[in-house]
C-alpha cells in the first residue's frame, strides 16, 4: 500500500467484509457517469491501482439522480496520482487530495484511501477534529466517512457496488445514519451533525434514532468548530434546494439556534412565534423553488429571506412607512448584522445590501398599487431593484402566485479583478454624513 503505514490501534479493529452488489442488482450504469471521471478511474487501474467512484456520486446515481460531482478514491498516493496525471495539482492540508483538470474547467477530485483513526480510539474521545493524514485501505476509508449512504463504492472491473457500512439498506429504507458510534463521531467532528441534517433534508430521509439522539445531546459542540467550516456547511444547506426541510430539522434539533442564537426570541419567546416560524419556512420554500429552477440566488437575497421573520418580529419591519423611518432602521440593521453575522464572515457589502433589501420591503408594500405602478421617486432609488426582488418573493411566501424575479449575472472572476485595478475608488455606496443621507434616503 502506498503512503504511511496504518497505526497499530487501527489494525487491531476488525472490519467486516463488504456486501458486493452485482450489476444485475443495482441501478448504476456507466452511461450516467461523467466521462472524465471514467477516464481517471481507468488510467489509475491501468497503472496498477485500485480506483473507485465514491461518496455522494454513488449515492445519487443509486437514487436515480444526477450527481453534482464525481469523486474518486484510490490506492495511489498523491505523489503517484500526480505522476499519472500531469494536468493536476495537490490541495489540502489535513486531507491531501489531487484535482485533475480537463477542458471546459472540469475538475475531478481524487483522494487516497484513508485510515479511520478519528473514530477508533476511545482515548481520543474528547478531541475535536484530530489530525488524520494516514493512508489506509477501502474498508478503512469507508468507515471514516460520515454517513452510511455516503460510504458506497462503485468499481469498474465488474461494475459492482461495494458496501461496508450498510448504506444500501439505508438507501432503500430512507435513513440518514452516522457510521459507528454517533456520539464519538460527532465529538471528533461536530460538523457531522450539519451533514446528517442536510442529507436527510435533501433526500427526504428520516434520521436514524441513535444519530438523532446524539445530535440532541451534542449540538452545542458545533460552537467548537472553526467559523469557516460552519459557514461553508451553512451555505451548502441554503443553496441545496431543500432549505425548508433543512430548517425544520435544524429547528427541531436545536442546531439552528447554535448557528443563529440571536434568532431564538423570535421563534420561541415571541407572542407570534408560530407565525414567525411559518413565515420563515415559507420563505425558504420559495428559495427552494428558485434553486429547483436552476436560478442562482444572490447571497444577499438568501440572507434577506432567512432574516426577514426576525427583523419583522423584533423591529416591527412592516410598520415602516417613510424614508426617514427606513433610514433609521437601516442604521440599526447594519449594526445588528455586523454583530450577529460576524462568525459567518459575511462580507460587509453583502450585509449592507441585505439590510437595504429588508428596509425597502415595507416601502414597497406601502406604495404597492397592485399593478406595479410604482411611484417614480421610488424607482429612481439605487435600492429599488433588490427591494423589488424581495417584495416579490415575500408575496409568494405570503400566498401569492410564483414570483417572476430576475437576478443580475455574477461578474466573472477575471473581469472583477480587472475592475479592481483601475486605480480609482468610489468609496462606500451608502455612507452616513453625505448628501442624501444614510443609504441614499433623504433627510428631513
Amino acid at each position: 500500500m502506498s503512503g504511511k503505514s496504518v497505526p497499530p490501534a487501527a489494525e487491531a479493529v476488525a472490519l467486516p467484509e463488504p456486501l458486493i452488489i452485482p450489476r444485475s442488482e443495482h441501478p448504476i450504469s456507466r452511461q450516467h457517469i461523467d466521462r472524465e471521471a471514467l477516464k481517471v478511474m481507468y488510467r489509475l487501474r491501468d497503472a496498477g491501482h485500485l480506483a473507485y467512484l465514491v461518496g455522494g456520486g454513488v449515492r445519487d446515481l443509486y437514487l436515480g439522480k444526477t450527481p453534482k460531482d464525481f469523486d474518486i478514491s484510490t490506492s495511489a498516493s498523491p505523489a503517484e496520482i500526480r505522476r499519472i496525471f500531469r494536468n493536476s495539482r495537490v490541495i489540502g492540508r489535513r486531507f491531501r487530495l489531487v484535482q485533475v483538470f480537463f477542458g471546459g474547467g472540469k475538475i475531478v477530485e481524487v483522494s487516497t484511501f484513508r485510515c479511520r483513526t478519528d473514530s477508533d480510539d476511545p482515548a481520543d474521545e474528547a478531541t475535536v477534529l484530530p489530525a488524520n493524514n494516514e493512508f489506509g485501505d477501502p474498508a478503512e476509508d469507508a468507515f471514516r466517512r460520515d454517513l452510511t449512504i455516503n460510504a458506497l463504492f462503485y468499481e469498474i472491473e465488474n461494475y459492482t457496488v461495494i458496501d461496508y457500512t450498510g448504506g444500501v439498506k439505508d438507501l432503500h429504507e430512507g435513513v440518514a445514519r452516522l457510521i459507528g458510534d454517533p456520539g464519538r463521531r460527532i465529538t471528533h467532528d461536530p460538523v457531522r451533525m450539519m451533514r446528517a441534517i442536510r442529507h436527510a433534508a435533501r433526500a427526504g430521509f428520516r434520521i436514524a434514532p441513535e444519530t438523532w439522539a446524539a445530535i440532541l445531546e451534542h449540538k452545542d459542540k458545533l460552537a467548537l468548530c472553526p467559523d469557516s467550516r460552519v459557514r461553508d456547511e451553512l451555505f451548502k444547506d441554503l443553496r441545496g434546494g431543500a432549505c425548508r426541510a433543512w430548517a425544520e430539522l435544524a429547528l427541531d434539533s436545536g442546531i439552528f439556534f447554535v448557528i443563529f442564537p440571536f434568532y431564538r426570541p423570535a421563534l420561541e419567546g415571541h407572542l407570534e412565534a408560530g407565525r414567525n416560524r411559518e413565515l420563515l419556512l415559507n420563505l425558504l420554500a420559495v428559495q427552494d423553488r428558485l434553486v429547483a429552477e436552476g436560478r442562482a440566488v444572490p447571497e444577499e437575497i438568501m440572507l434577506a429571506l432567512l432574516l426577514l421573520p426576525l427583523v419583522k418580529a423584533e423591529h416591527d419591519l412592516l410598520a415602516v412607512k417613510s424614508q426617514p423611518q427606513a433610514a433609521a432602521l437601516f442604521a440599526v440593521l447594519r449594526q445588528r448584522l455586523e454583530e450577529n453575522l460576524a462568525r459567518l464572515n459575511i462580507k460587509r457589502c453583502t450585509q449592507d445590501v441585505t439590510a437595504r433589501a429588508l428596509v425597502t420591503l415595507p416601502l414597497l408594500l406601502a406604495a404597492d398599487q397592485g399593478q406595479g405602478g410604482w411611484p417614480k421617486w421610488l424607482t429612481r432609488k439605487s435600492y429599488f431593484q433588490v427591494g423589488l426582488q424581495l417584495f416579490k418573493l415575500y408575496g409568494e411566501a405570503s400566498g401569492a402566485q410564483a414570483a417572476e424575479v430576475e437576478f443580475p449575472a455574477a461578474v466573472p472572476a477575471g473581469e472583477a479583478r480587472s475592475r479592481s485595478g483601475n486605480g480609482g475608488s468610489r468609496g462606500p455606496a451608502f455612507a452616513p454624513g453625505v448628501k442624501g443621507g444614510v443609504f441614499g434616503f433623504r433627510k428631513h
